[in-house]
């Protein structure tokens, strides 16, 4: 409780709990849909390589890419809202984790995505 200066009140600020970022849940969730993507641009690309799947691979690759990389900025925007210092009243956030595991996952699931098309194509053009 602070005084309030030449007054007999005091002011009390009610302790808020900290709340888990939304986007570093999201930058999670989207880095494993991209690396799940990424393993379906690998399985397609090399089950179909005769019958154009390097074309479908590269459909779902651009899918897995575009998902990684917004798992990347959602979680360095999640750490962002993490680190941000905020005044007693004011929320703060938590899942530095969360936002870590959504940035590796989303990086992961990028270079799955690029190394299945390559592959793909690689195995079509043999």
């Amino acid at each position: 409780m602070e005084m309030v200066p030449g007054t007999p009140f005091g002011v009390v600020h009610l302790d808020v709990p900290p709340v888990t970022s939304g986007l570093a849940v999201g930058a999670l969730l989207v880095g494993i849909a991209s690396i799940l993507v990424s393993l379906l641009v690998i399985c397609i690309g090399v089950a179909f390589a005769n019958n154009g799947g390097a074309w479908a691979s590269g459909a779902f690759a651009v899918l897995g890419m575009l998902a990684g990389v917004a798992a990347i900025v959602a979680g360095l925007l999640g750490r962002r809202q993490i680190r941000r210092p905020a005044a007693p009243p004011a929320v703060r956030f938590t899942g530095q984790g969360l936002a870590v595991a959504g940035i590796s996952c989303g990086a992961a699931g990028a270079l799955l995505s690029a190394l299945g098309l390559g592959l793909a194509l690689l195995i079509s053009l043999a």
